[in-house]
């Protein structure tokens, strides 16, 4: 699951659709490429029942309230969350990564600076 539906998201979205993952996006509104992905559209804001039978959950959203309730709820039901704007609240972190054919470069500082794993792989992607 995906709750948040904006440019973070969506990236989210494109990785896990590549390693073929089934995936519902919970958002009140959207990124319009959404409406062309293979995805299941949830139209509202999250709720913590939205969790029910998933296994991984990305908070997305560009509220820290919102992300940190979702952190809580994915806890207590025993899932693993990645929660875009604090790193210490994640139970698994997703390294940034780039691929070329058969070459693909993995950055990761751990959960420490996303925003330097970001500039890495952009710089790693005019390299490559």
């Amino acid at each position: 699951m995906i709750v948040g539906a904006g440019k973070v998201a969506l990236r989210k979205a494109r990785g896990l659709l590549e390693a073929g993952a089934r995936i519902t996006v919970v958002a009140p509104e959207w990124e319009p490429e959404f409406e062309t992905m293979p995805v299941r559209i949830v139209r509202r804001r999250f709720r913590a029942s939205d969790l029910a039978g998933c296994m991984l959950v990305f908070a997305a959203t560009d509220d820290r309230l919102t992300n940190h309730r979702i952190g809580i709820a994915a806890k207590g039901k025993g899932i693993f969350a990645n929660i875009a704007d604090s790193a210490e609240e994640c139970g698994f972190i997703v390294p940034a990564r780039v691929q070329r054919g058969s070459v693909q470069v993995a950055v990761s500082t751990g959960g420490e600076s996303p925003r330097l794993s970001a500039e890495l792989r952009k710089k790693l992607e005019d390299v490559l």
